[in-house]
Parts: structure tokens; C-alpha cells; sequence
């Protein structure tokens, strides 16, 4: 346990800051702006988050890029030119390199520095975070940007240490290149990032085994570059595009249509749905009818649409019916969105192996065994995600007021108010954390509506010479009450995703996420932050 005795040499600051992705960058240049004195911990090399540690071979942007970047700056935004319509990992992590060149943020930010712990010191008012490795610091706030995404999680597959070829995670991407040719490729799980290296690495490989856990409801990206014209276009319309993504249900440019999905004709639905297919990006979930994800016969007409897409794509009728999910609607689990992705099921080089009708048994030196067959593999790809959402902020060991754990407070599922303060966990701030309205949303666009709340809550504290700000149990209370009642009036548990920590062995299943929307979230917010940080304790 940290130390609390206040006399030790710990360098001071005013905020800490865990994380150097998206959030923890704008929070820093916001912080900095107020000439406030901050320190930013970042486990990797460089800035980046997602962007920095998601090197797998076709990671993308599924949000249109445009909409992706930050809003904050009309000089960047000016000066940035987007190559494709839905940008790659390379490009996305240069932009971000470039923000940091600009604002100079590097010089505030430790690199190659994982927090094991932050304790709160209630004497000296003060959060003191403890590196695994380096000198310890202190801050009067102490805010967390650690993504939703980022606590990779292996598979609890036996015999997984035994396997003697190369083998990588996907969110743990080595920065040299890695060499398919000729290779026998095995890759567990299909999810939005397992969709992307199976299409990107079929025509790479001597042969590609993919193992299938859990089939989804794909539906086609439909990129394409960026032509100068569109890119001057795009520069002209920024001012009208931010103001409108603020107001739509997720931050996309995609809205829903005011119709139910059951009161058109059967001609008009399915018009719709073949117009938002043809369409790139998220329009197919988040741009048809406002009833498919609350009304299981509105979203059936949307579900059994998206299965015969799927079949028209995949020669064989069996594997076909493989790849098609039958244990939850279309849109109740994140949709990937993908480029080619069927097709890989027709080539000669790729096999689909149902884990569900043949269950893996145990990783062996030489490949994967099912019951029904082994596998022999040069290399072996873990797609298989995150201990999502509460993960990242688990795994450091975080401790309020008389040591209380958080990890422990939420072993049942997390409990706070507006997603970003526990009680018992004063002056700490989380960004985009759980029952947050940034965990449902096109995720720079609800950042930015984060980071400005901490920002101004900061700012208001350090005006009124307030020492410490901290979420009664009742707001508490409340905002929970908030969080799944919007939930259970949607079909997402349906889903039973990683949205609810299903994903994660032992984990209590339980939502993590805000599906309110964003407007309804900016205006919670606005609210306490009008009404004197109503639903807060300032002293």
C-alpha cells in the first residue's frame, strides 16, 4: 500500500493525469491552459492510446474521420488533411503525433510509466500515484484516461503458454513488421477488431484458420480516399458539422428516422435499409428506423435483413449459415463494420472453424486442438478483446478514503455519478469511463464534452478556494437508477456483449456503458455543473 505519510519527497503537482490517448492529451492542453501545473503517465513510448498500442494489419477508424478529429482548434482542423474516408491505425497515430507537436504536450507527459497505484492522503487533501517503476508524485486531482479498450485480456484457453510458434495479440502489435507469407495463421475471435486482420491478412498467408467464437452481424465500411476537392469541402463545413454531431444520439452523422420501422410499407423498409446499406459507415445501426434497437419485431425486418446479405455473399450455404449470429438481434452487439470480410470465407486458403460445435480444448506447442481436430499453426493471433471498461481502471490498485478499494466497491458493478466520480473517491475525475456518456459514442466527440466538464469543474473549484469535491451516495444512487433504466428500455442485454462485461470470465454481468444518448447526457451534466455541481459535496 502507498505510503500516506505526507513528509516524504514526493514531487507535487495540481493534477495527474493517467494516460496520454485522446482524453488525456486534450485534458492536458485544457489543464495547461489555466496554468495549472500537470504530469501525464503514459505506458507506451508516445502518445497515441488505441492508436499507439492497435497496430494489427488493417486497423481503421470505423467513425467517418472528419468527424473523428478534434474540434477544438480551427488552425488544426485546417491544417490537417484526411487520406480515406474511414482512416487507417498509421495515419490516425501520425495525427495524433502531430496535435502533440503542435501543442508541445511531450514535455509534460513521462513515457514508458505504468501506474500500479493512486492513493487518496485525506490529511494532506492530495492523490498520491505510485509508478511501477520511478519517483512517486502527488496532486490535489488525479484523472484517469484509460480508455474503455485498452485492458488486453488472453483467452482462458489451457495450455495457451505452451505454444511454440509466434503468436501476438492485436492490441499489443509489435512496431517491426510481421511476415505472413507462406504461413499457416490461426486467428481466435471474430469480433470488430478480429474482422479486420482476417480480411486484411487472408491474401497474405499460406493459410488461415479462423477460429470463430462468436459470429456477428457485419455490415460493409465502403471506404475510399479522400480526393482534394472533398477535403476543401470538408474544411468549409467544419463549423456547421461539430455544432450538429452534439445533437445526434451517438455523435455520428448518423441520426435515426423518425419512423417506426412497422408503420412503413413493407416497399419503404426495405428502401431504407438498401439506401443505408449502400451508404458508408454506421448508417445501417444507427441511421434506420428509431425502434429497431427497442422493438424486437421493428428490429427482426432489420435482422433478417443483414442475414440474407450475409448469405448472398458466401458461396457455401453451410459455412454461410456459420457465419450468421442466432443467439442475439442485429445491433444489440457492436456492429464491425468490415471490407470484403464474407468473401475471405470463399477463398481456398481459409478455413472457418465453428468453437462453439467444436469447442478448443487446449492451446499445444504445435497449433490448436478442438475436440474434433489439431490444427498445426506457424502463428497463432489473439483477437479476443478486453476486460472492457472497469478493466483498465481494476488493474491499478485505486484506494479512497480509508483505504477503500474501488476495485472491491465495484466488484458488483461499477457505481458513481455522471460516470465520472465514486463516492468515497474525491478530486478524482474518470474519462470515459463506466456509465459515462462517452462509452456509447463516436468517442472524440464525447471526450471533448469530458474533458471541458473537468475542465470547468476545475476551474470553478480552484476559483471558489474549494480544497475537495466529492459524489454523495444519493446522486449516486440516482445516476444508477438513470443508467439502467435507459438501458432496459433498449434491446442491448439482449446482446449480452462486452458491453456487460460478458466477455470477461468471473466478471459480474452487469452494464457498463450509457445508452441515453449523448444529448441527454450533455445535458445532465450541463445541469449539475449550473446548479453549483449539484449532487456533489464542495468543501
Amino acid at each position: 500500500m502507498a505510503s500516506t505519510d505526507t513528509t516524504t519527497s514526493d514531487e507535487t503537482f495540481d493534477v495527474l493525469i493517467i494516460g496520454a490517448g485522446i482524453a488525456g492529451m486534450y485534458q492536458l492542453y485544457k489543464l495547461r491552459q489555466q496554468g495549472l501545473r500537470v504530469r501525464v503517465y503514459e505506458t507506451g513510448t508516445d502518445v497515441g492510446g488505441t492508436w499507439y498500442w492497435n497496430r494489427y494489419p488493417g486497423a481503421r477508424f470505423d467513425s467517418e474521420s472528419y468527424t473523428y478529429g478534434y474540434s477544438f482548434s480551427e488552425e488544426l482542423l485546417q491544417e490537417w488533411d484526411w487520406s480515406e474516408h474511414f482512416s487507417p491505425q498509421p495515419e490516425t497515430l501520425r495525427y495524433l503525433q502531430y496535435v502533440a507537436d503542435k501543442f508541445d504536450l511531450r514535455k509534460d507527459i513521462v513515457f514508458r510509466t505504468r501506474i500500479a497505484a493512486a492513493h487518496w492522503d485525506e490529511e494532506a487533501g492530495q492523490w498520491e500515484v505510485v509508478p511501477e517503476t520511478g519517483p512517486r508524485a502527488r496532486a490535489k486531482y488525479l484523472v484517469t484516461a484509460v480508455g474503455e479498450l485498452s485492458a488486453t485480456q488472453l483467452p482462458a484457453i489451457e495450455g495457451i503458454e505452451s505454444f511454440e510458434g509466434e503468436w501476438h495479440h492485436t492490441s499489443q502489435w509489435p512496431k517491426e513488421p510481421v511476415d505472413f507469407a507462406g504461413k499457416r495463421v490461426g486467428v481466435i475471435g471474430t469480433g470488430a477488431t478480429g474482422v479486420q486482420v482476417i480480411q486484411t491478412i487472408a491474401p497474405l498467408v499460406g493459410h488461415l484458420t479462423v477460429f470463430q467464437r462468436t459470429p456477428n452481424y457485419c455490415c460493409p465500411l465502403r471506404n475510399g480516399p479522400v480526393s482534394a476537392e472533398e477535403m476543401a469541402e470538408i474544411k468549409a463545413g467544419y463549423a456547421e458539422l461539430f455544432p450538429r454531431l452534439k445533437k445526434t444520439f451517438a455523435g455520428f452523422i448518423h441520426e435515426f428516422d423518425e419512423r417506426s420501422a412497422l408503420e412503413v410499407s413493407d416497399e419503404e423498409r426495405l428502401a431504407k435499409f438498401e439506401e443505408e446499406w449502400a451508404k458508408p459507415g454506421f448508417g445501417k445501426w444507427l441511421g434506420t428506423f428509431h425502434d429497431i434497437l427497442t422493438d424486437l419485431d421493428a428490429n427482426a425486418t432489420i435482422t433478417e435483413f443483414v442475414k440474407e446479405k450475409i448469405r448472398e455473399r458466401v458461396d457455401d450455404p453451410a459455412v454461410a449459415e456459420k457465419l450468421i449470429p442466432k443467439d442475439h438481434p442485429f445491433g444489440t452487439k457492436r456492429v464491425p463494420l468490415e471490407s470484403g470480410y464474407y468473401e475471405v470465407f470463399n477463398r481456398d486458403n481459409v478455413l472457418l472453424v465453428d468453437v462453439r460445435e467444436d469447442p478448443i480444448e487446449r492451446i499445444t506447442p504445435r497449433g490448436v486442438k478442438t475436440g474434433g481436430a489439431e490444427y498445426e499453426l506457424d502463428m497463432l493471433i489473439y483477437a479476443t478483446g478486453f476486460d472492457t471498461v472497469t478493466g483498465p481502471l481494476n488493474r491499478i490498485d485505486i484506494r479512497g478514503v480509508n483505504g477503500q478499494s474501488l476495485k472491491e466497491k465495484w466488484a458488483d458493478g461499477p457505481r458513481n455519478y455522471l460516470g465520472f466520480q465514486s463516492h468515497g473517491f474525491p478530486n478524482i475525475f474518470t474519462l470515459v469511463g463506466p456509465h459515462n456518456g462517452s462509452t456509447f459514442c463516436n468517442l472524440p466527440r464525447c471526450i471533448e464534452q469530458n474533458v471541458e466538464w473537468v475542465d470547468e469543474c476545475i476551474r470553478y473549484m480552484e476559483a471558489e478556494g474549494l480544497r475537495r469535491i466529492e459524489a454523495t451516495v444519493e446522486a449516486e444512487e440516482a445516476w444508477n437508477d438513470h443508467v439502467q433504466e435507459g438501458v432496459n428500455e433498449t434491446l442491448l442485454p439482449m446482446g449480452n456483449s462486452w458491453f456487460f462485461g460478458a466477455n470477461t470470465p468471473g466478471k459480474t454481468v452487469t452494464f457498463l456503458m450509457y445508452a441515453n444518448g449523448m444529448p441527454t447526457y450533455r445535458e445532465r451534466c450541463d445541469h449539475v455543473a449550473q446548479h453549483g455541481y449539484e449532487g456533489f459535496v464542495l468543501s
